[in-house]
């Protein structure tokens, strides 16, 4: 980043930002912590060995809401969450979501959202397949590895 130097602290806080933008984009969990430095330029990530799921957000409703989550089914036909952060059905308020119940969707297209440290990550589905189930509700928090939406995968033509 010696070209940032040269142009100043703002040049240098847009390197880092971009820099920090591009290595939790490709990273497969967001770190266990973070520390970003302007004066003297610095970015520190660390992960840790051992995944553990993130604690569970306090119950805002009674258990059955939580029951209604999980998968009743195949657990080959999910599509998980790959960061922890807010699930959003759609690309903005007031827009309608990016799937429903009974849409038919491919390998690769957008399915929701997912916010993380003010970044928004768009996530696709893995398979092509008929969502059955959406299993989060828009604007709630999701853990890593957690199920999203259920899809048919069997019969697709």
């Amino acid at each position: 980043m010696t070209g940032a130097d040269h142009q100043g602290p703002a040049a240098t806080l847009a390197a880092l930002h971009a820099a920090l933008d591009r290595v939790l984009h490709d990273a497969p969990r967001p770190p266990t912590h973070v520390v970003v430095r302007s004066g003297g330029e610095s970015i520190e990530l660390t992960w840790s060995a051992a995944v553990a799921p993130p604690p569970a957000p306090e119950a805002a409703t009674p258990a059955p809401v939580e029951a209604e989550r999980r998968p009743a089914e195949s657990d080959g036909d999910l599509v998980r969450a790959p960061l922890v952060g807010t699930f959003y059905a759609a690309p903005e308020p007031g827009a309608p979501p990016f799937v429903a119940v009974g849409d038919l969707v491919e390998a690769g297209q957008q399915v929701a959202i997912i916010e993380a440290m003010k970044l928004m990550n768009p996530i696709e589905a893995d398979r092509a397949g008929r969502v059955t189930a959406v299993l989060v509700k828009n604007g709630e928090g999701v853990g890593y590895d957690e199920p999203l939406f259920e899809l048919d995968c069997d019969g697709q033509g």
